[in-house]
């Protein structure tokens, strides 16, 4: 017995898919697994099949043909071909998390490509689905262009690749927003994006925070807020949330120290700072809201907000050495910050969502960011 690929189109017809797994079935042909790829013309049917030795090409694709297969298109297979496919795409998938820059190679491994090329210009027209090229954009700036003898791309080996190509630029940007600080005194921090995976360390956050400094931030009361709501934090549905972190010089575990949320509503972007109190009054909390800053205006929003208390000094200053007109709304013993970024006309929120230029001062609390302590 040989293991072979068959690939073929069939009418979208009740049926006429047994019909032709019948016709295989009196050759001998074992069907192993099936794929359906819906397309414009009909159901490209995509088979791993085991035939007998005395089959070879022609005889599979008379005996689609006859089975009412047309478009047909058979190529010899490897035991891998076995792996189930959205098992096998997870993984490749899982191999682009730890290392974007195989976003080709993984292409070429999901779809069988011949060639995959990037281009630093962007694809033009269409994708080119129903060919054996494809056009695919590329989030990070440029297209990828595959090629393969045959068959012809589907729609779903389209969305397949696409949502690779994605995925690679996501965890690139990611990547490059991790960065090492160094503080005036010398020490140094990493910063990065925050993930869900952060949850037990900022919680050991909060618990090492003084109850002063949770009041600070969060204005509403000293406790430490739910792990929920942590959760919630770390990856807002709009917005960016840092975690800043240390590594003990005896390889100890990473530690987090300082969270820094921006959390969005319409055109402007809350910033809010929580800084271990061994670790305040060392310019981290300046760092983290030069990176908070720098977002929101990358990102096209109007304005940055922060709500912080009268008597928090410490803020006061942090804000003031952005070199940003900051104007301030007091009421009662709640300041409201406002920084104008430098969003253009017509821009909106790039990576977090729609929204309009136009500075103006939101109401104390709206997104839930509040406060900070630095």
């Amino acid at each position: 017995m040989a293991l072979w690929r068959v690939r073929a189109t069939v009418d979208d017809r009740p049926g006429y898919l047994s019909v032709l797994t019948a016709s295989l079935a009196l050759r001998g042909v074992n069907i192993l697994t099936v794929q359906v790829h819906t397309t414009e013309v009909g159901a490209v049917d995509d088979f791993l099949v085991d035939a007998p030795d005395t089959l070879d090409e022609a005889d599979l694709i008379a005996a689609v043909e006859r089975g009412r297969g047309r478009d047909c298109w058979v190529a010899r297979s490897e035991a891998r071909g076995l792996a189930d496919q959205p098992t096998r795409v997870l993984g490749l998938a899982t191999r682009l998390v730890g290392d974007p820059e195989l976003a080709g190679e993984v292409l070429r491994a999901t779809l069988g490509a011949d060639e995959v090329t990037w281009r630093p210009t962007a694809s033009v027209g269409h994708d080119a689905v129903g060919t054996t090229t494809m056009l695919l954009t590329d989030p990070a700036g440029g297209s990828y262009e595959l090629r393969r003898q045959a068959p012809s791309f589907t729609p779903a080996e389209y969305a397949r690749a696409q949502a690779l190509v994605e995925l690679a630029a996501a965890v690139a940007r990611r990547e490059a927003d991790r960065v090492v600080v160094v503080l005036p005194d010398g020490a140094e921090l990493t910063v990065r994006p925050a993930t869900s995976d952060d949850l037990a360390g900022v919680v050991d956050l909060h618990g090492r925070c003084s109850a002063r400094s949770r009041q600070r931030r969060y204005l509403s009361g000293a406790a430490a807020p739910s792990p929920a709501r942590l959760r919630r934090l770390l990856e807002p549905a709009r917005g960016l949330t840092l975690v800043a972190t240390t590594t003990g010089s005896d390889g100890a575990a990473e530690s987090v120290v300082a969270l820094a949320n921006l959390l969005a509503e319409g055109d402007e972007a809350e910033a809010a700072l929580l800084v271990r109190d061994d670790w305040q009054r060392r310019g981290l909390g300046t760092a983290l809201l030069r990176r908070l800053l720098a977002h929101a205006e990358r990102a096209g929003f109007a304005a940055l907000v922060l709500h912080t208390q009268a008597e928090n000094t410490p803020m006061v200053r942090t804000v003031a050495r952005l070199g940003r007109s900051a104007p301030i709304e007091r009421d009662g013993s709640l300041l409201t910050v406002t920084v104008g970024l430098s969003a253009r006309v017509g821009d909106g929120p790039v990576a977090d969502g729609p929204g309009r230029p136009g500075a103006a001062v939101i109401g104390p609390r709206r997104t839930g960011a509040t406060g900070g302590v630095c």
